[in-house]
This record gives C-alpha cells, sequence and structure tokens, in this order.
C-alpha cells in the first residue's frame, strides 16, 4: 500500500511525539520530520535517540523520559521548546496493555500499572504542554486512544483509554478559545514489527498467551475487515488530525479501526 508524503506540511511547525521509539509513534515522529517539521521524538527507552537519527533530518532531536511522571513531561516539553524555539503540536502517543487478561485474573497492582502506563502520561503531557502552546497563541494536541474501550481481558487498559477519550472532549471544549485543537484517534489493532521493549517485561505463560490469541481473534472479528491495520493507516490520520487540513475539528475521536467504533 503506497503512503502519500507532503512534502512541508508541517513546515515551521515545532512538534512533540510521544512514544517515538518503536511501534506507531515512531512511524509518526519520522514522517513528520519527512515533512518538514521540527520533532522531538520522546521515549523512556534510550534507543530514541537513534530512532531520530533515522529520520535524516537536522530537525530531529531526541529526549530520554519517564512519562508516567510529571517531571519527566514536564522536561520533555522543556527541553522541546529550549531545543526549537517553542511548541506547536504535541502527539500522545505512550500507552499500551501490558497484560491481556480476564477481569477477575488481574492483581490490584497490575490494575494500577496499567492506568500508569496508558493514561498518566496522556494527562501529563497535556498539562505540561500547556504554558508553551498559550506562549504560543494556540497549537494542537493529538491524542493517540484505541478501540479497546470495548473488547475483552483488557477492562483496566479500556478505562485508561476511556479516560484519554475524556480528557481530549473535555480539554477541546475548555481550550478552543485559546486557539488549541485537541483531538484523538482510536487505533483497533496493528501489525507491528518485534518489539524492542515487550509490552510485558515478565513475559507471558501459556495462559496468557491463550488470552492474547482470544484477544486477537475478537479484534479481528470486531472489525468490518476482519483484520489488523497496518503502522502507516494509523500514522496518517493522526498526522493529518495534527495538520492544518483538519483545522475546523477539535473533540473528536476518530475511530481507526476497519469499521469497528470500540
Amino acid at each position: 500500500m503506497s503512503t502519500v508524503r507532503f512534502a512541508s506540511r508541517f513546515a515551521d511547525k515545532v512538534l512533540v511525539v510521544t512514544g517515538a521509539a518503536q511501534g506507531i509513534g515512531r512511524a509518526v515522529a519520522i514522517r513528520a520530520a519527512e515533512e518538514g517539521g521540527k520533532v522531538v521524538f520522546v521515549d523512556r527507552a534510550d534507543f530514541v535517540a537513534e530512532v531520530a537519527a533515522e529520520a535524516g533530518s537536522g530537525q530531529a532531536a531526541a529526549f530520554t523520559a519517564d512519562l508516567e511522571t510529571y517531571e519527566g513531561a514536564a522536561a520533555a516539553m522543556h527541553f522541546a521548546a529550549d531545543t526549537f524555539g517553542g511548541i506547536d503540536i504535541l502527539i500522545n502517543n505512550v500507552g499500551g496493555a501490558i497484560r491481556m487478561r480476564p477481569y477477575g485474573e488481574f492483581e490490584p497492582q497490575q490494575i494500577d500499572a496499567e492506568i500508569r502506563r496508558s493514561l498518566m502520561p496522556t494527562l501529563y503531557c497535556c498539562h505540561a504542554v500547556l504554558p508553551h502552546l498559550f506562549a504560543r497563541g494556540g497549537g494542537t494536541i493529538v491524542n493517540v486512544s484505541s478501540n479497546a474501550t470495548r473488547g475483552i481481558h483488557r477492562v483496566p487498559y479500556s478505562a485508561a483509554k476511556g479516560g484519554v477519550n475524556a480528557i481530549t472532549q473535555s480539554l477541546a471544549m475548555e481550550l478552543a478559545e485559546r486557539n488549541i485543537r485537541v483531538v484523538a484517534t482510536a487505533p483497533g489493532g496493528t501489525e507491528v514489527p518485534p518489539r524492542r521493549v515487550p509490552r510485558n517485561a515478565a513475559g507471558d505463560t501459556e495462559t496468557e498467551k491463550a488470552w492474547m490469541a482470544e484477544v486477537v481473534h475478537q479484534v479481528k472479528q470486531s472489525s468490518f475487515m476482519k483484520r489488523y491495520g497496518t503502522i502507516d493507516e494509523q500514522a496518517a490520520p493522526i498526522l493529518f488530525l495534527a495538520s492544518d487540513e483538519a483545522s475546523y475539528i477539535t473533540g473528536s475521536v476518530l475511530p481507526v479501526a476497519g469499521g469497528d467504533i470500540g
């Protein structure tokens, strides 16, 4: 599948892309740089600097931060503003289910970990970027949510992504008068290369692998297209919403899941 590129869509724009070391975030950040943006690749994985170098642009920089802490979120935004003179666009991509299991099988600390992973980085980064957007006189926030607000074996993750949707809609209403748009995509299952950092560092048991297989089956069956999407199919709508082409869209959560609206 060919992907349309826009040579200068983000010219003179400074973008911060979180979760940029791998997967969808990597694709979004590299493509934004290819399309003229000054891009800060943010991730807690040290190899994010290697990924930023792949952009082949003197306008790409990398910053390592743990965005599950407010201090990490604030430091990332300050770095971007100090490096490129301000921030125009924030793309919040950090998140992802750590474990797949029936809700009754989750331990309390595992519930907390899912919420920290998939809600708090977006909540923190949305707050930490505001002074920089206010200084700019406006801007755009794109949150990467999920259609898994309806799905099996991921209740804590689903709750976190429901929170991301709520942040998107409430913050959009609050910030419209400040010339700031807040939007989101809700990706469905997506084919990605093997992760360099696994979603579950402890590894999966055979039972957990079986629960994961049930999730994959449910996701594909819930999609009208009966398949996973590609990384390019996720990156394109994220970048559209980030661009000036979407200037009259705010508060919207766009499902990108082959017809499954979550």
